[in-house]
């Protein structure tokens, strides 16, 4: 009954129409930003912080809240069409979206990170209303050996990411660990990598990497070949809906996305871009053909769709009931509370019941109106793909610059992003997948601030992984993921090896 009288309230607040204008503008201006590469929730919720000084709190955090899911819906976009990812958690999302473009299915592409965004979040929602108390309870049981344990093992299910060899999968892990200590060493203060560069003391720009590695580096590619290489669909409500066996084969990796999300989100500094990586990793593992993966597998945009949004909801609980922010969009956010004298942590839920229920509220109507803004849109976002390559990629290129330049107003990422894009073109010809390396540069840095603490903590015994009962079941899952694929890639060569002893054994 409580439950039932919390959302009873929450309603009577996000129903009111300061509050509906709010977070239509919050979702509305999200999807755009998320469209844009490179631009990002950060920098769009950064300039909106200044408004909310003239609002309530409630209306406040709805509209900050709404660019930031928002915008994981509008990441998708440019990841599709045209290789860039407007976000770093839809990065993965370029894997099988733009081959699937390509293929002339960019509408039943869009259509699906429609539905799987809105599956994850309304999942990601329900946790954040029914387990609220038990997650942020759990959260607190997570301390450095677990986290490091839980990094670990999302940088060996990053391995199996690669289309290709296992072996170069893992070569782009550790490249992405070496970039991701480019910079000030945490403990010491020493600079690591940085070859007296005063740019490199942050370290690598995450946004640089991302759209220098998918973007520019597929601009190089494509300028001769793009246009004879795409194909042209007929824009209609048929063409984006996907075939049965299409949405057939999207439902368990939805529920798995949704899940692994909506736990991930819930655990402070991991968020949505760690949970959609694991959650392909995880379907890639799963499938019957993981060849399919990487050439256009609806499963590939499903599940981590699903995912990114799941945990950009339940991201939200550690920020608000603990006071702890899992990213740097969740601090701006609680900066924002604070500005308004609200303090953020355990008794926010009892002190402050009406804007904690009214956010949980006004996210189900959020996602509901980002569906019928994503929806009727497709076939217009699907009309860039009509445009002739040789026209596109110089707006591209520009879109790339600006976003780029945008998150430091440091004309120095641009040329990063450049240097990485023909790197990444090289990487591309020799058949290195970037997404192992994207990952290994987002954990990299985590797994070593984390491994350091629990290291400090314990007074250097490495032990303290194993003692601890949650840190020995993540590392025992990552050493069985370690065997299940020592013994896939046995079995796969163990199996081609017979079939070429069957084709010589035939007679001329």
């Amino acid at each position: 009954m409580d439950l039932f009288a919390n959302l009873w309230l929450g309603l009577q607040v996000a129903v009111e129409p300061t509050n509906l204008l709010y977070c239509f503008f919050g979702v509305f201006l999200g999807t755009v930003v998320g469209v844009l590469p490179g631009i990002g929730a950060l920098a769009a919720i950064s300039l909106l912080l200044p408004l909310t000084y003239h609002m309530s709190p409630t209306a406040a955090i709805i509209m900050l809240a709404g660019v930031y899911y928002g915008a994981q819906y509008g990441g998708s976009t440019a990841s599709i069409l045209l290789n860039l990812p407007g976000t770093p958690s839809s990065a993965v999302t370029c894997l099988d979206g733009y081959p699937m473009a390509k293929k002339g299915k960019a509408g039943v592409a869009l259509f699906v990170t429609t539905i799987a965004s809105l599956v994850g979040a309304m999942t990601g929602l329900i946790m954040l209303t029914l387990f609220s108390p038990v997650i942020a309870e759990v959260g607190l049981k997570f301390g450095p050996a677990e986290f490091c344990a839980m990094m670990l093992l999302g940088l060996v299910a990053a391995s199996s990411m690669s289309a290709g060899s296992a072996v170069k999968g893992l070569c782009m892990m550790v490249f992405g660990l070496l970039l991701g200590m480019v910079g000030t060493d945490v403990n010491s203060g020493a600079a690591r990598f940085s070859f007296d560069v005063p740019e490199l003391m942050d370290g690598i720009n995450l946004v640089a990497l991302a759209m220098g590695l998918f973007g520019v580096a597929e601009v190089v590619r494509n300028i001769n070949s793009a246009d004879s290489q795409r194909k042209l669909e007929n824009i209609s409500l048929k063409s984006m809906v996907p075939s049965r066996q299409e949405f057939g084969a999207t439902i368990k990796p939805m529920a798995r996305g949704s899940a692994l999300g909506a736990a991930l989100g819930a655990l402070p500094g991991v968020g949505p871009s760690i949970a959609a990586f694991m959650s392909y990793a995880i379907e890639k593992r799963v499938a019957k053909d993981p060849s399919r993966f990487g050439k256009g597998a609806v499963e590939g945009i499903a599940a981590p769709e699903a995912s990114n949004n799941a945990a950009a909801q339940t991201a939200f609980v550690p920020s608000l009931s603990l006071g702890i922010p899992g990213d740097a969009v969740m601090a701006v956010m609680l900066g924002a509370l604070i500005i308004h004298g609200i303090q953020p942590g355990p008794m926010l839920i009892t002190e402050q019941p009406s804007l904690f229920w009214g956010l949980v509220v006004s996210f189900a109507i959020g996602n509901l109106m980002l569906v019928i803004l994503n929806l009727p849109t497709i076939g217009l976002w699907v009309a860039l793909l009509r445009i002739p390559f040789a026209w596109m990629y110089p707006a591209i290129l520009v879109f790339v610059a600006l976003g780029v330049y945008s998150v430091n107003n440091n004309t120095f990422d641009i040329y990063t992003v450049a240097t990485l894009g023909i790197m990444g073109y090289v990487l591309m010809v020799l058949k290195f997948e970037p997404a192992p390396l994207l990952l290994g540069y987002i954990l990299g840095p985590l797994l070593e601030e984390y491994l350091r603490r629990a290291l400090l903590i314990s007074r250097g015994d490495p032990m303290t992984f194993l003692e601890r009962p949650i840190s020995a079941t993540l590392l025992a899952f990552t050493a069985l993921l370690l065997i299940w694929a020592f013994w896939s890639t046995v079995r796969s060569n163990l199996r081609a090896k017979e079939e070429l002893d069957a084709l010589r054994a035939l007679p001329d």
